[in-house]
């Protein structure tokens, strides 16, 4: 895999406290003001690498923060607020100025900041074809309306702001429903760019197989999906993925990755963690091990200590073994979250009989024997929720997926100490002033 480019550009040297840019200027490169105006083509190549390189930044704490508020994980570490705001001990809420949500959301519209960079750079050159236009705008756009998917999954009722083009005058919090129709409607008109569009940029290895705008709107259309699901709007969810990656007779690990490598500035993977390690663990939630079925070859995902492990009253006897090495890829998403989407659609649309087919394939390629249980809508939700629960472990959907079923609460989830909690949704960030 070829490791992402190091970007030096000071475009992409931006700094964000909330929504507020701070602009950066590398001096022995370009000003942002020549980038944005009469920019090379090489220029904005290297916004396009940013742009993709960037998504990797704040992911951990998205994975690990909704995990362990989902009780799928602990985070044993230096830290007690992973073991404490997090699980809601001893009536502790979530604060709005801790890690576990700056983090992710200062790191998503830092993305989105410089997806904001590439589009009026675009727009502000003659170096590129009007095709070869398209194609960054559709690629921004895409990107823009991921990451802006990832803080309403975070935030929930509390919305999501979704105009930041300018900082001088940023758009309101919207709520939960309209969060969801403008991005929505940023990945349609992003498929729409893509059509005729032509790719100048080079995405990494990680985007092999979707590194044209022909697959690429296939990746749009994945994303799409799971945004619809994560609305419940089920009739557009349905025909986001059938015109995406889906393929129920296909490699369920097929999809675009994040990669990362030992070269000089660039990042390994922060999920990765050693065998046995004493600190620093990211532990499986017990209830995980325990409602496991025998034969379950997902259960590969998790290692056996040598030792048990316990922090804060919190105990576990397993430990992550996700990540092979530091250097092994994350999924974007990929065919076997698109066939789970396709089964919880025509679940939740009556297609009962098509939802049983796709949650086979998921069980066959576990190596379980295909579902013989009722297959009524309430049962068949709970069979989507319970293979997503191990198809799509320590991945950043567990707290989502119960949320959207109105199972994230105690009624649901074990309560491991007397006096936790658990919540719904992350505060917006205490510098956002709102």
């Amino acid at each position: 895999m070829q490791p992402y480019v190091i970007i030096l550009l000071a475009a992409l040297s931006l700094a964000l406290t909330g929504c507020e840019i701070e602009e950066q200027f590398d001096p022995n490169g370009p000003s942002l003001s020549g980038v944005l105006n009469n920019a090379t083509e090489v220029e904005l190549d290297l916004l396009a690498t940013g742009v993709e390189a960037g998504m990797r930044n704040g992911f951990t704490s998205y994975v690990t923060a909704s995990g362990t508020i989902a009780r799928e994980l602990y985070i044993f570490d230096a830290d007690p607020r992973n073991t404490e705001d997090l699980l809601g001990k001893e009536d502790l809420t979530l604060d709005a100025n801790t890690f576990y949500i700056t983090g992710p959301f200062g790191s998503r519209y830092a993305v989105v900041k410089n997806a904001n960079v590439l589009l009026e750079a675009v727009a502000n050159t003659d170096a590129v074809t009007e095709a070869e236009k398209q194609g960054y705008r559709a690629f921004a756009n895409t990107i823009k309306a991921y990451m802006l998917s990832q803080v309403l999954d975070l935030l929930g009722d509390n919305g999501v702001r979704v105009d930041v083009a300018d900082p001088e005058n940023l758009g309101p919090f919207l709520g939960r429903e309209a969060g969801y129709d403008a991005i929505l409607a940023l990945l349609d008109e992003a498929h729409g760019q893509l059509q005729g569009a032509e790719f100048a940029f080079t995405l990494s290895n990680g985007f092999a197989g979707f590194n044209t705008p022909a697959t690429f709107a296939r990746f749009n259309r994945a994303i799409a999906a799971r945004v619809a699901t994560h609305a419940g709007r089920y009739q557009q969810a349905l025909a986001y993925v059938e015109d995406s990656f889906l393929d129920l007779d296909g490699d369920i690990s097929v999809g675009p990755e994040h990669i990362f490598s030992t070269v000089a500035g660039d990042l390994l993977n922060p999920l990765f963690k050693a065998p046995g390690q004493s600190g620093d663990q990211i532990i499986v939630h017990p209830r995980i091990i325990e409602n496991a079925t025998n034969g379950d070859n997902r259960l590969n995902k998790f290692r056996r200590r040598v030792q048990s492990t316990s922090q804060d009253g919190l105990n576990g006897d397993f430990e992550t073994a996700l990540y092979a090495s530091a250097t092994s890829p994350i999924d974007i998403i990929r065919n076997e979250e698109l066939i789970l989407i396709y089964a919880e659609a025509n679940i939740n649309l009556g297609n009962l009989e098509e939802a049983v087919d796709a949650l086979d394939v998921i069980r066959t390629a576990a190596g379980l024997d295909e579902y013989d249980g009722p297959e009524t809508q309430e049962a068949l939700i709970d069979e989507m929720l319970y293979q997503r629960c191990y198809s799509l472990w320590g991945e950043g959907h567990r707290m989502f997926d119960l949320r959207r079923y109105g199972r994230l609460n105690a009624q649901f989830l074990p309560i491991d100490r007397a006096g936790d909690d658990v919540f719904t949704k992350f505060p917006i960030p205490l510098s956002e002033g709102v």
